[in-house]
């Protein structure tokens, strides 16, 4: 049996589908109760209280491991999670980490993200580490800006970045539950190409046959908005990629292809497929 944590979230959700329909056992675990497919088991646990994980964990032989953004909270100890893992008879993880783990080690939500993974590599289990950049579906936060006035605000809208859709991501991790091969593998998972805010905005625009307006914001005015979601430490990690990324940041990596066998989706593919988000 595996169990995917966040499994109602934008990578958990196909995830949790992928596994079902290859035949796996799975376990859902998200915060609140919510719909998953037909034949997967569901538990409603908080991961910012790890002993709250254990009746999912039994019977499973593998864990998708998601760290939600109230895991950075203070007080917070993400890392005691693989011990309750461990505890719980899980001989494998797969661990969604952060592409800043490695771009931007001394962030204070990477250092707690590094410690997370440090702990799984001393955990003796089987263990394979997911780094991301940037989600095409971040693009949502301006659903219903879009939706309403047709209007996309963000900062920094001709600096770009390359997004990866999470339904890669996805498969991704699908692979590296269910492929011994990939053991003790740590993974850069980005799209195939730098976009920036305001190509996003024209991707859209292009999804849905209309006019969409770039608005600028300052990234004060960003970090107030993104706050009210996020503690405030990774919105400003986040702002300080988003508005200065690095070379590595802007690396395309080759990662994805290398366990998939083919190329990442583009932004656009994402937007076409989401395109009712922003009707």
């Amino acid at each position: 049996m595996i169990v995917v944590t966040g499994a109602t979230g934008n990578v958990g959700r196909p995830l949790t589908r992928a596994l079902a329909e290859a035949g796996q056992q799975v376990t859902a675990v998200s915060r609140h109760a919510a719909a998953v497919p037909d034949g997967v088991r569901h538990v409603v646990a908080d991961m910012a209280r790890p002993a709250g994980l254990a009746p999912a964990l039994d019977g499973a032989k593998a864990l998708f491991l998601l760290l939600s953004g109230d895991m950075h909270a203070v007080g917070a100890h993400p890392a005691d999670l693989i011990g309750q893992a461990a505890a719980g008879g899980v001989r494998r993880v797969v661990l969604l980490s952060s592409l800043g783990v490695a771009t931007r080690p001394f962030g204070a939500t990477r250092i707690a993200i590094k410690a997370v993974e440090d702990a799984l590599r001393q955990s003796g289990l089987e263990w394979t580490v997911l780094r991301p950049g940037g989600f095409a579906s971040n693009a949502l936060w301006w659903a219903k800006s879009v939706r309403t006035r047709r209007v996309v605000a963000a900062p920094f809208g001709d600096v770009g970045v390359p997004v990866i859709d999470p339904a890669d991501i996805a498969e991704v991790a699908a692979a590296c539950l269910l492929d011994d091969r990939h053991a003790g593998g740590v993974y850069e998972l980005t799209g195939p190409e730098v976009i920036t805010p305001r190509g996003q905005a024209e991707a859209i625009a292009a999804a849905l046959g209309s006019p969409v307006r770039f608005n600028h914001l300052t990234r004060g005015e960003a970090r107030a908005a993104m706050a009210q979601g996020m503690p405030v430490e990774l919105a400003d990690d986040t702002l300080d990629i988003l508005g200065s990324p690095n070379p590595a940041e802007l690396r395309v990596s080759p990662d994805t292809q290398q366990v998939l066998g083919r190329a990442p989706r583009p932004f656009a593919d994402w937007t076409v497929r989401n395109v009712g988000a922003f009707r």
